[in-house]
């Protein structure tokens, strides 16, 4: 049977209408003495493996939504689906009684149904289940969005996710691989001996990174607090309470801009190794990407496409991916000279020569970065490491010991944007008390104290990072914007 069979419905039904009937059809149900909101239902198996390992005369039991429907009088055919996958499923009159054809009947797409029936191939070679007994779990009130198109409208996709996910298939395949590539990270990590933890959502003060944050108040404490903006800060209190190799896989909350890259509530990796540096994250980052890669994909090429559906390039991860300094990054796509010009002369040949756009509230360092990210990080496809940035930029990461105005850290970009920055972090106390003064400048309250005591008490040197799961969900998945791999992303209210 084919996905797109049309649902036979009366010709200018409105909604209202099609509800209307429905509702009757549920009293028709409780009339057969049925419940159409059913109840338990063991299951052996799903639609998705059914059809992946299928075996001709194999006894299955499973459920799923009525997706497709065909009645031929006396034969049903008709697709019961889950966001894994759908098989085909065949029903006779005369394989069941006369109440359960009844009540059959009555039954549409959108309704859920376990289904306990037999594996067979038809005779046009489709994988299919011959249905010997069904149960109806729910009566859906609302049908389904239009077979053909789905949702057309973009905007409720992501405001009614579950409407999308009943009617897109490609989008209900994404977020099942969102979950397969989290679930592989996790095992990743713990083959590996890290421990997974969870530290505080409502913090004292918003640590970790620079960025704002939501703010409210804590009634039973009588204090005010934030939602976090990174995990950094509670994690190495951890190393320090003599957790040598921890992750946090969970979410981050930054009260920012909104938009393809970019929502308010997302999904970070942040893990620290003790007796790491900068460079032995980045092994573990390209390992554990290329492993998870071809553990849920099974390849290492991934193509991604504009927002009119054009390709952009291909991404290739084979190992190894390229490392390369910031200084020599900037200079092939400034000039060698870059860094010997003064700043009046790189803004004006940024601006001037390499069309990149200078706010007139950036310092020269804001200058270079901003060549940085228009020339290098906004053009790379595939992965890159950029080693050594400007010290001031990253408070929390070592100074490098033969070049103290750059840090150990590195940026991973690839497909045109940072998807993980890595350090080699900083666990002096007092160099680490300096550097958050200098970076807070007169706003000292944002400062937190009990994070630099907590040093004074010893963390190992380590290696960390962090890496955007949203980002590489996008990547692996092709998906243009971060809303198509958020299932629920915050959006503005309508009207």
């Amino acid at each position: 049977m084919s996905e797109n069979e049309p649902v036979q419905t009366a010709p200018g039904s409105s909604e209202e209408e099609l509800i209307a009937v429905r509702r009757e059809k549920v009293g028709k149900i409780r009339e057969l003495g049925v419940n159409p909101y059913g109840g338990r239902f063991d299951v052996t198996t799903n639609a998705a493996e059914i059809k992946a390992h299928f075996e001709e005369g194999k006894q299955v039991r499973f459920l799923g939504r009525i997706t497709g429907l065909r009645d031929m009088g006396k034969t049903q055919f008709f697709t019961v689906a889950d966001v894994r996958g759908s098989i085909q499923c065949m029903l006779t009159k005369k394989a069941v009684s006369e109440e359960a054809w009844a009540l059959w009947k009555l039954l549409e797409r959108g309704d859920w149904v376990g289904i306990d029936g037999e594996t067979f191939v038809t005779r046009t070679g489709e994988p299919s289940v011959r249905v010997a007994e069904f149960k109806v779990l729910s009566k859906a009130l609302r049908p389904m969005p239009d077979k053909f198109h789905g949702l057309a409208d973009q905007d409720l996709r992501y405001r009614r996710r579950h409407l999308d996910l009943m009617s897109n298939a490609d989008s209900a395949q994404r977020f099942v691989q969102r979950s397969l590539i989290v679930q592989e990270i996790r095992n990743f990590l713990q083959e590996r001996g890290f421990l997974e933890v969870e530290t505080p959502m409502l913090q004292d003060v918003a640590g970790g990174a620079a960025a704002k944050p939501f703010e409210s108040y804590y009634n039973a404490l009588k204090k005010p607090v934030t939602l976090r903006i990174a995990p950094e800060l509670y994690l190495k209190r951890l190393m320090v309470g003599g957790f040598p190799k921890v992750f946090e896989l969970n979410r981050n909350f930054r009260n920012e801009g909104v938009d393809r890259r970019h929502n308010p509530e997302f999904t970070v990796l942040e893990v620290y190794e003790a007796g790491g540096d900068y460079e032995t994250m980045a092994d573990l980052v390209e390992d554990m990407v290329t492993t998870v890669a071809q553990k849920v994909f099974g390849k290492l090429q991934f193509d991604q496409y504009d927002d009119e559906g054009n390709l952009r390039w291909t991404i290739d991860l084979t190992r190894p991916w390229r490392r390369a300094d910031y200084v020599d990054l900037v200079k092939e796509v400034a000039g060698a000279d870059w860094f010997e010009l003064t700043p009046e002369q790189r803004r004006a040949k940024a601006e001037n020569e390499l069309g990149v756009q200078i706010g007139e509230d950036l310092d020269d360092v804001g200058v270079t970065q901003q060549v940085y990210e228009k020339l290098v990080e906004e053009k790379q496809a595939n992965p890159l490491f950029v080693c050594h940035v400007a010290r001031d930029l990253v408070p929390l990461a070592k100074a490098n010991p033969e070049n103290p105005e750059v840090v150990d850290v590195f940026e991973m970009v690839m497909n045109g944007q940072e998807l993980c920055p890595g350090y080699s972090e900083q666990n002096d106390p007092i160099e680490q008390l300096e550097r958050l003064k200098h970076q807070a400048g007169e706003e000292t309250q944002k400062i937190d104290y009990d994070f630099v005591e907590s040093l004074e008490s010893g963390m190992p040197s380590a290696g960390g990072i962090g890496i955007g799961i949203d980002r590489l969900c996008m990547l692996l998945t092709g998906a243009c914007s971060i809303r198509d791999i958020i299932l629920f992303p915050q959006l503005k209210n309508r009207g």
